[in-house]
């Protein structure tokens, strides 16, 4: 299965568009500088994905049922993961720890090359709870990190970071063994870090599509790859601090992610956004049914794709966070199809003065042809800044980041993206408007 082909390359010209261009007045268009090139990343075969979470139902099948710290199974999975690492020509090593009097492991893969003083590392939880297979959780992440890191083999990338992939063991009993890898990190190591990627729960049967709100620069570029295939998507707040990546953000290493949801029910608006049913996000969240029955392709899919995206994005290059106050709408709005203008509002507080001469605008929005579109940054005294009109050819949804000249405006107040479709025959919303004041 192949689900997120088609818009593939939609998603990555989104990111590689995010360039920052000038205005010179309230009334001026701004057109955004030509995109950067970079290297496409692979589709993830959907196959490959599910072959590995057979794989790790065996294990747990052959062991108790179960692949949980201090058991077995989790051990067999450790050594089934670095077999298919070694054999793909990565460096591993094995990290132990002791938690709750057993032995546990965490799986440390090194790809050669890279600036080994700029360090992107991407890693899943490996470990079940101890009543079930934990193929959703979190079978589904281990899995679609270990695809990535052996796609990034195939390819023989080269990228400009150094890459570097974990899976984490006893999880499941607080984050123990990716707290004990950071605590391990000297000071010195830590810096070295651009960013790490966690993946815990990514293939729900009954998904959304969260993205965690921390480094802006790795949400954002979860948030582009979506849009560009047509999906909302909404900041993760379920597992917030509740995961591997609490380990690494505790310690200051810009970390992101992508989630597909536990136990929380899906709202009536969130089931209207994605489908499915107004029942918990994962029915079988840390029970015995978390089997290879309880995955959704299409989720698991998407969010494979999601992983090899930002891997390949994220060290291509030495591109730093934005630094700044943000602020950030990113409900979602929707368009009407040749209808009235519509506004997503941030209210900016504290703020001393106006506005600067480089006021950051990023712009996410979701449409089905951008050449119909006429959006406008709308100052609190009412002062129009045009971003996009009507222009782009075919290319559906705008994924820009402007730099607007505001200092005639007080930065104080109701900033609003406007957006209104002039043709016939389109839909889309908004999906998220921020402001960046450096």
């Amino acid at each position: 299965m192949n689900l997120s082909v088609p818009r593939r390359a939609a998603a990555l010209a989104a990111v590689t568009a995010m360039a920052l261009a000038g205005f010179t007045g309230a009334t001026a268009n701004a057109a955004p500088s030509a995109p950067s090139a970079a290297a496409a990343a692979p589709d993830i075969p959907l196959a490959n994905v599910k072959q590995h979470l057979t794989d790790l139902q065996a294990i747990a099948t052959a062991n108790g049922g179960n692949r949980a710290h201090g058991r077995p199974g989790y051990k067999a999975s450790i050594d089934f993961v670095k077999a298919k690492l070694d054999a793909a020509g990565f460096t591993t090593s094995i990290q132990q720890f002791t938690s709750s009097g057993a032995t546990g492991y965490n799986l440390i893969a090194d790809w050669p090359g890279g600036d080994p003083n700029q360090v992107l590392m991407a890693g899943a939880h490996l470990d079940s709870v101890s009543s079930g297979a934990g193929i959703n959780d979190n079978g589904s992440g281990s899995a679609a990190v270990l695809e990535t890191a052996l796609a990034v083999s195939r390819a023989n990338l080269q990228p400009t970071k150094h890459l570097r992939f974990g899976w984490w063991g006893a999880e499941e009993l607080g984050l123990v063994g990716s707290k004990y890898y950071v605590n391990q990190l000297p000071s010195t190591e830590r810096s070295k870090f651009s960013g790490y990627l966690n993946f815990d729960m990514i293939g729900s049967p009954n998904p959304g599509y969260f993205v965690y709100d921390d480094d802006p620069t790795i949400e954002q570029t979860f948030k582009s790859y979506f849009a560009g295939i047509g999906v909302p998507t909404e900041i993760e707040t379920e597992g917030d601090g509740r995961s591997d990546h609490a380990s690494f953000k505790n310690v200051g290493i810009p970390v992101g992610g992508l989630f597909t949801g536990a136990s929380r029910v899906k709202s009536s608006a969130q089931v209207q956004k994605w489908g499915g049913t107004a029942t918990a996000f994962d029915r079988c969240y840390h029970s015995s049914c978390d089997t290879t029955s309880n995955i959704n392709d299409t989720a698991l899919d998407r969010n494979s794709d999601a992983v090899a995206h930002a891997i390949w994005t994220l060290s291509a290059g030495t591109t730093t966070p934005p630094t700044g106050t943000v602020f950030e709408n990113t409900a979602d709005v929707s368009i009407p199809d040749n209808g009235a203008a519509v506004t997503s509002t941030v209210n900016v507080t504290g703020i001393t003065g106006n506005a600067p001469s480089n006021l950051a605008v990023d712009v996410n929005i979701v449409h089905t042809y951008r050449g119909d579109l006429v959006v406008d940054l709308v100052a609190p005294d009412g002062s129009v800044y045009n971003l996009h009109n009507r222009s782009g050819g075919s290319a559906d949804n705008i994924v820009q980041t402007y730099t607007v000249n505001a200092s005639s405006e007080v930065a104080n107040g109701a900033w609003k993206l406007r957006a209104q479709d002039r043709a016939a025959i389109d839909t889309g919303y908004i999906n998220s408007f921020k402001l960046t004041f450096p």
